[in-house]
C-alpha cells in the first residue's frame, strides 16, 4: 500500500500544477474583448432572430475557446500538437462561419482567439500559417465593409496576438527544457552522490574485513582464540557496513571525525601500519568535520591499499587535513573511484585537494 500510494503521489502532483489547472484564465480573461463584436451585432439592425442567434454563437465561440484552452493546459508537457486543442480550434471557425451567415462582417471579432488557441495546439509553422490566413481575412474585411471602416486596427490587434503568444509559447517550452535538464541534472547528481557514499562505506569497511580474515587465518593454528576474536569482528564489520550501504542509499549517511580516527587506527593496525593520530580533534572547524572525516576515511583505506607503508601520520588543523605515509609514494599511481569521489566531495565544500610525492611516500593535503 506504501509502495502504490507513493508510486501514485507524483502523478496527482502532476495533474494539479498550476498552469494545468488555472491555464485557462490566462486565454479566458481576453473574452472580455468580445463585448464589442456583440454590441456591433446588436446594434446592427439585423433582424432580432439574427441578433439573438449571432450573440448566442458569440457565447458558444467564448465556452469552447475556455475549453479548447482548458484541454492545451492539460496536454502533456512539450507536445508539439494538441489534438483536444486542434478539434477546439476546428469548432471555433466553425462557429465564425455561421456567426459570418448570420450577420456578415462582425465574425472578425474572433480571429485573435483564433490565432492565441491556434499558437498553442498547433505545430508553430502551422500556427504561424492560421495567423497569416486569419491576419488577410481581417485585413480584406475591414477594407471592403462599410461596417468596419474605423476598425482598421482589428489587423494590428491579429499581429500583436501572435506575436506575445509566440513569444509566451516560446518561453513556455525553454521552461518545460529547463525542467527536463534540471530534473536529470538532480537525477545524475544524487546516483553520483550515493555511488561515492557507497564506494566509501565499501571500500573502507571491505579493507578493515580482509586484513581482519587475513589476520584471523595466519592465527587458527598458533592462536584460535585470537582468531575466533578476528572473525567475529569481521561479523560486526559486515552488518556495520550493510547498515552504512541503507544509510547510504536512503540519504542519511554521515561520517563522524572521531569515528573514523578510531576506525582508522584499528585498519592500520591490522595491517602492521603505526598510526600517528592527532589527540586534540576539536581543533577541526566543525563546518569542516564531515568532509574531513569523509577524505581521511579514504586516504587511510588507499595508504593500507597501495602505500605498502610501515608509519602513516595524520595531522588537523582548523580547515585542513595532512595524510603522510612512507610507502612507495604516488608517481605511476592512476585517480580512482576513491580519490575521485573525494576530490568532488572537498570541490562541493569549496576546498582544495592536493596528493604530493613525500619523497619517501605520498602526502595527502586537504584545505577548505
Amino acid at each position: 500500500m506504501s509502495a502504490s500510494s507513493s508510486a501514485a503521489r507524483p502523478d496527482r502532483a502532476m495533474v494539479t500544477h498550476p498552469w494545468q489547472r488555472w491555464g485557462w484564465v490566462m486565454g479566458g480573461v481576453w473574452l472580455v474583448f468580445l463585448a464589442f463584436p456583440i454590441a456591433g451585432v446588436v446594434d446592427s439592425g439585423e433582424s432580432r432572430p439574427r441578433v439573438v442567434a449571432a450573440v448566442a454563437l458569440f457565447v458558444l465561440f467564448a465556452a469552447v475557446y475556455i475549453r479548447g484552452f482548458r484541454a492545451v493546459s492539460r496536454a502533456p508537457s512539450g507536445a508539439a500538437v494538441v489534438r483536444g486543442g486542434v478539434v477546439h480550434l476546428v469548432a471555433l471557425l466553425l462557429i465564425c462561419l455561421a456567426i459570418h451567415v448570420l450577420v456578415g462582417p462582425a465574425s472578425v471579432g474572433g480571429g485573435p482567439y483564433l490565432v492565441a488557441l491556434a499558437m498553442f495546439a498547433l505545430p508553430m509553422w502551422a500556427a504561424v500559417g492560421v495567423t497569416a490566413v486569419v491576419l488577410a481575412l481581417t485585413a480584406w474585411l475591414t477594407s471592403v465593409s462599410s461596417e468596419l471602416a474605423d476598425t482598421w486596427y482589428l489587423s494590428g490587434i491579429v499581429l500583436l496576438v501572435a506575436v506575445v503568444t509566440a513569444v509566451v509559447r516560446t518561453i513556455e517550452r525553454r521552461g518545460i527544457l529547463h525542467d527536463e535538464l534540471a530534473a536529470e541534472l538532480t537525477v545524475t547528481a544524487e546516483r553520483d552522490r550515493v555511488a561515492r557514499d557507497v564506494h566509501d562505506v565499501i571500500g573502507h569497511t571491505l579493507t578493515a574485513m580482509s586484513l581482519k580474515a587475513d589476520v584471523a587465518e595466519r592465527l587458527v593454528a598458533t592462536d584460535p582464540e585470537r582468531a575466533r576474536q578476528e572473525i567475529a569482528e569481521v561479523g560486526v564489520l559486515s552488518r556495520q557496513a550493510l547498515a552504512e550501504v541503507r544509510a547510504a542509499v536512503g540519504g542519511i549517511r554521515s561520517a563522524r571525525l572521531d569515528d573514523e580516527i578510531a576506525s582508522a587506527e584499528r585498519v592500520l593496525a591490522s595491517a602492521g601500519i603505526r598510526a600517528d593520530m592527532p589527540d586534540d580533534l576539536s581543533v577541526v572547524d566543525p563546518r569542516h568535520r564531515v568532509v574531513v572525516a569523509w577524505v581521511l576515511r579514504e586516504a587511510v583505506t588507499n595508504v593500507v591499499r597501495h602505500s605498502n607503508a610501515s608509519v602513516c601520520r595524520v595531522a588537523l588543523g582548523p580547515a585542513s587535513l595532512t595524510v603522510e605515509d612512507d610507502g612507495r609514494g604516488p608517481s605511476g599511481l592512476r585517480e580512482g573511484n576513491g580519490l575521485r569521489g573525494v576530490r568532488e566531495r572537498v570541490d562541493a565544500a569549496g576546498g582544495v585537494l592536493r596528493v604530493l610525492d613525500a619523497a619517501p611516500g605520498t602526502r595527502l593535503e586537504v584545505t577548505l
